[in-house]
């Protein structure tokens, strides 16, 4: 099934506006990063305990703060979430451990709302050391999985240019999806880091694809212009992308929607790296392989 057919679109003649767009989608992230001192950590890495409580009528947010300021809890956040009547309270200090922690509060809000009980929907907590591993691990994972798709696309496609532009729109896409988590205020959690690994390849596979037609025409149009090349090579798997994308965002956007709390921010992670994903393979990949080898040309000529 194509809903695109036969399109002749100039995907490298507009190259310059798709890098000047995602030239902005990166310094704001950028910025935002700055200005927040890094990305908001959730507890899988900084250690502490989250605690997920639904009440059984409607009461506020100030009176659930005040209530554990009152009685001592430590460091703790709180966000709402009115229509389900329900808080999500993370501690990161508290008194006494985590696992004393996830005891205390609950137990706390009890005595202090004896008329409105409610029920734990989530516990979990992490140790500060457990954190710090899991930030290493996750470091890595990110560094070790980026090698892995510059030495396969690279030996794939016999050219190390090809790898590094690949590289470059998966990187694109994975810092912008950690940026938009900054500008949302939103937690980086191990879920998330996932989802940000879920993207990367995704991403890798839509560009391995169009890259792939591109070598086809390399071998059998030698007259046909570079830039001509790849805007046939982009046009004739748009379908594909489009069809792939499009199948993907509906389930998940089925996800964000009413899969639940637990899972919002990954399918939120992978609800905005389908569609960037998708565009960085057609207007940064493909663009950044032109741009190079063009440079290449020019400066074969001037060389005597």
């Amino acid at each position: 099934m194509q809903f695109l057919q036969k399109t002749q679109f100039d995907f490298i003649g507009k190259r310059y506006l798709s890098f000047a767009l995602s030239s902005l989608l990166i310094l704001a992230g950028l910025v935002s990063l700055v200005l927040k001192r890094g990305p908001r950590l959730g507890i899988d890495f900084t250690g502490g305990t989250l605690i997920q409580l639904a009440f059984q009528e409607a009461i506020g947010l100030d009176q659930i703060r005040e209530e554990l300021r009152r009685r001592g809890s430590g460091n703790v956040e709180i966000q709402s979430f009115p229509k389900q009547k329900a808080f999500l309270i993370r501690s990161q200090g508290g008194a006494g451990s985590p696992e004393v922690v996830a005891r205390t509060i609950p137990s706390a809000l009890r005595e202090a709302f004896p008329a409105n009980p409610f029920q734990v929907e989530r516990v979990e907590y992490v140790g500060p050391v457990v954190g710090q591993r899991l930030v290493r691990q996750a470091f890595w994972a990110v560094i070790w999985s980026l090698v892995g798709i510059v030495v396969y696309v690279g030996f794939r496609f016999r050219s190390s240019v090809w790898g590094v532009a690949g590289v470059v729109a998966l990187l694109h896409d994975v810092f912008t999806t950690v940026g938009l988590f900054s500008l949302l205020n939103k937690e980086l959690t191990i879920t998330v880091v996932a989802a940000l690994l879920t993207i990367a390849g995704y991403s890798i596979n839509d560009t391995i694809v169009i890259f792939d037609r591109m070598r086809e025409k390399l071998r059998t149009l030698r007259k046909v212009s570079l830039g001509e090349l790849i805007n046939l090579s982009v046009n004739e798997t748009l379908s594909r992308t489009v069809n792939t994308s499009l199948t993907v965002f509906l389930v998940l956007l089925a996800l964000f929607f009413w899969g639940g709390e637990v899972i919002h921010d990954f399918s939120l992670a992978l609800l905005y790296g389908v569609v960037v994903g998708s565009y960085s393979t057609i207007f940064v990949a493909s663009p950044l392989v032109y741009e190079w080898q063009t440079w290449k040309a020019r400066r074969a000529q001037r060389t005597p």
